[in-house]
């Protein structure tokens, strides 16, 4: 037997033990001290220190570990550290905005913390994902603590409805995604993902094969699961619905994010994109097209949310369909346009997410538009946050972080020779705009037999969220950054 040496660097691990480690310490403190606030106030400041840590492990350079020769199961650049910070501060922000949903008693503080930690470890690691065996792990790490979070609240049948149907949808999905995975490693032998990209560069004949066909194509269709791409996205909207608003927030944002990567990474180093591009451009068209369209018609505040966000996918994997026609150059400005888009989304929508909390009664879902009407009347502040939330969903200024998204998105396009792609993202940006600007006029209209909401600290985190939003792009170092990062 043969023993290989395997260098493991612990600073490039740094993030993802502070992450773990704010599960240990969320474990502690709700047991010996047994006071809420003590309990989130260590997830929050665990929260915090990974996302310093990410950034400060980024600044020297590139870190590898866990290599075997030139194969690396985790690298932390700054792309990962991109991401390891923006899943922090999501935790944070679901924090925040969680008062309500904790203070009413039904849903157990410990827990839900912990599950949040234990997800924020499960999206620090998945940034840094070297091979496809961690790949996937994290993908798992990030979800499963989601199956529980949506299902927590005591007595509530909606949320145990929901909760079975992200799980029953997510277990297809990883089955799916571990098939395809063993099948590629069954037709090349590698699992990293960059000797993946170089095996099936190299020798054209695995490309033939129709087990590279179909393990191709399972991989793509259990993370498009993960990102509730058309025609894997029915289950997003009834459990986006039946979750805890907080929740709610955190699985359109965090969980998508990590479903991004996860296929980012893939497409990116380990498979063709000759394959995979005519692929994911269907896709994109349909997912862009069929959110927007059913959006629509919707009537309940999350559901709308939730199509959009379906609709939003489609942006975020547009870019992606380019890779078969797009020179190296080209391939390099569409990845890094669809994560940048991806980063502007769930500021966006987790700004949105905090509005509808905020202008909510404590522990109440959602509920119809028509509940909203006139609530930027009586709460101005909060409803222009949550206005200008929708604004920059919709690609409008002033919201200029949804505007440079968007352009951002088209421009990759144009670089790719995806015309006709760039006119569908065009022309559903103009649909999008219907149900947007309509749900933010609502806002405005005259308020009729409404009850007022009562006055929270939550809205401080609304209008704290969106304000923080268009200073970082308007100041103009943050969209060039961001690509910077992404391009990492």
């Amino acid at each position: 037997m043969v023993s290989v040496a395997q260098t493991v660097d612990s600073v490039a691990l740094l993030p993802a033990y502070l992450a773990a480690g704010t599960a240990v310490l969320v474990l502690l403190v709700d047991l010996l001290l047994a006071r809420p606030v003590a309990t989130v106030a260590a997830a929050a400041t665990g929260a915090v220190a990974t996302a310093v840590g990410a950034a400060a492990v980024s600044v020297g350079g590139e870190r590898r570990t866990f290599c075997v020769g030139a194969d690396c199961s985790y690298v932390f650049g700054g792309r990962a550290a991109l991401v390891a910070a923006l899943v922090a501060l999501l935790v944070l922000g679901v924090l925040a905005l969680s008062g309500p949903l904790l203070r009413d008693g039904r849903t157990p503080v410990g827990e839900f913390c912990f599950l949040l930690a234990c997800s924020m470890t499960g999206g620090v690691v998945l940034g840094a994902a070297g091979d496809l065996i961690t790949l996937i792990v994290a993908v798992e790490t990030l979800t499963l603590p989601l199956y529980i979070l949506v299902g927590l609240r005591r007595g509530s049948l909606a949320g145990a409805e929901a909760a079975v149907t992200f799980f029953v949808v997510s277990v297809v999905a990883t089955t799916l995604t571990l098939l395809g995975a063993a099948l590629l490693y069954a037709a090349t032998g590698g699992l990293h993902l960059e000797r993946l990209g170089v095996l099936l560069a190299d020798r054209s004949e695995l490309l033939d094969l129709p087990l590279t066909t179909v393990a191709v194509t399972l991989v793509v269709s259990g993370l498009a699961f993960k990102v509730a791409a058309v025609p894997f996205h029915a289950w997003a909207p009834a459990t986006y619905d039946g979750a805890p608003l907080p929740v709610a927030a955190y699985l359109s944002t965090a969980s998508k994010l990590g479903g991004v990567v996860a296929l980012l990474a893939v497409v990116q180093h380990a498979l063709p994109p000759g394959v995979t591009g005519p692929v994911l451009a269907l896709v994109a068209a349909l997912t862009m097209t069929v959110g927007n369209l059913v959006a629509l018609r919707q009537r309940r505040t999350v559901r709308l949310l939730a199509w959009s966000s379906v609709a939003q996918a489609g942006y975020i994997l547009a870019p992606l369909g380019a890779l078969a026609l797009a020179d190296a150059d080209a391939r390099a400005g569409a990845y890094a346009a669809a994560l940048a888009y991806a980063v502007f989304f769930v500021l966006l929508e987790l700004a949105a997410f905090a509005g509808v909390v905020a202008l909510r009664p404590a522990g109440a879902d959602g509920g119809r538009l028509d509940d909203l009407r006139g609530a930027a009347r009586r709460h101005p502040w909060v409803g222009a946050g949550l206005a200008f939330a929708l604004v920059g969903l919709a690609g409008l200024p002033p919201a200029l972080a949804g505007l440079f998204a968007k352009v951002t998105v088209v421009r990759s396009l144009l670089g790719g020779d995806a015309g006709w792609l760039a006119l569908l993202v065009a022309l559903n940006a103009v649909v999008g705009l219907a149900y947007y600007l309509r749900f933010a006029a609502l806002l405005y209209a005259p308020a009729g037999d409404v009850t007022p909401a009562a006055v929270r600290p939550a809205r401080v985190v609304a209008v704290a969220l969106a304000v923080a939003t268009a200073l970082a792009v308007i100041v103009g170092f943050a969209p060039q950054l961001v690509l910077d990062l992404a391009g990492g």
